[in-house]
């Protein structure tokens, strides 16, 4: 259960952590986030979630709240103050509140900085990597700059809940050519019967993940071979193997696609390897 959140410079309790009725992360979805998991009180991959936040900001001409390293300092004393071991770490940026206006506000207006931390059962995740996850695909309808991190996710919340309601734990997104570009809140991967791993390119229609490219990082250790280009569905229904990556899931296999069975329907060796060597070659860091 989170118990503080930090709020603009302040330790919060939860229910009485708040922003501006105009904060203008509220009212346009001007803001971006980041979600970094904590493996025995320890950030995964910090440094690149931390450089991604930055990249958002820039894209959105956004300022930053402060250095990476009083940023990190303030999740320390989130993940203290809320004994967090294992979970997750939510930041968010907004540009800030003022009087409602499409246009930018002037200086005068700070960003808005929300630090939250959430405790996870640890293990979760591996169960559900066992039996693995199927996917339901629709068509993406969201705006064209998907690389940049925001809160504007209601096309992925959406898609979400048209998956749950079919029975599906993630949604793929199907571009207008009939390409997989990526999950509502993941990267997409699969794996050829020549056992190449594929995955879509960086471009705007894809959020530059950060465990997909620490698996591009164990892949090369491994001496597999992995093309970054768009595949489409039928490619994908044929695939050997499919899975997911994400912060809060790491490498999660994929066994069904909109109702078909995936390779053997069951994990696959490329997914559970890559799964198996994730945390020894991510970056650990103490805060």
């Amino acid at each position: 259960m989170t118990r503080i959140v930090y709020v603009n410079g302040a330790y919060k309790r939860y229910a009485e952590a708040a922003i501006h009725a105009e904060d203008r992360g509220f009212q346009f979805a001007d803001a971006v986030y980041e979600v970094i998991e904590v493996l025995d009180g320890r950030l995964v991959d910090a440094t690149r979630h931390l450089a991604r936040l930055a990249r958002s900001l820039g894209e959105l001409a956004i300022a930053r709240p402060m250095s990476d390293r009083a940023l990190l300092n303030i999740i320390g004393e989130v993940l203290h103050r809320n004994r967090v071991r294992n979970g997750i770490v939510y930041i968010q940026v907004t540009r800030g509140a003022g009087p409602r206006n499409f246009s930018f506000p002037g200086p005068e207006i700070f960003p808005t900085l929300i630090v939250l931390a959430r405790a996870q059962r640890r293990g979760w995740a591996d169960e559900l990597a066992e039996q693995g996850i199927t996917i339901k695909t629709m068509p993406d309808n969201r705006w064209g700059r998907s690389d940049i991190k925001t809160v504007m996710l209601l096309p992925a919340v959406l898609a979400k809940d048209a998956a749950r309601r079919d029975g599906a734990n993630e949604a793929w997104f199907v571009d207008s050519s009939g390409a997989i570009t990526e999950g509502a809140s993941s990267n997409a991967w699969i794996v050829t019967g020549e056992g190449v791993l594929v995955t879509r390119q960086l471009d705007t229609r894809i959020l530059p993940g950060i465990t997909r490219a620490t698996v591009n990082d164990i892949a090369a250790s491994e001496r597999l071979k992995v093309e970054e280009r768009a595949f489409t569905l039928s490619e994908a229904l044929k695939a050997r193997e499919a899975f997911v990556t994400s912060a809060t899931n790491t490498v999660m296999p994929v066994v069904a696609i909109d109702g078909k069975a995936i390779g053997e329907g069951r994990p696959g060796p490329v997914a559970r390897r890559l799964r198996s060597r994730f945390h020894q070659l991510a970056e650990i860091s103490i805060v």
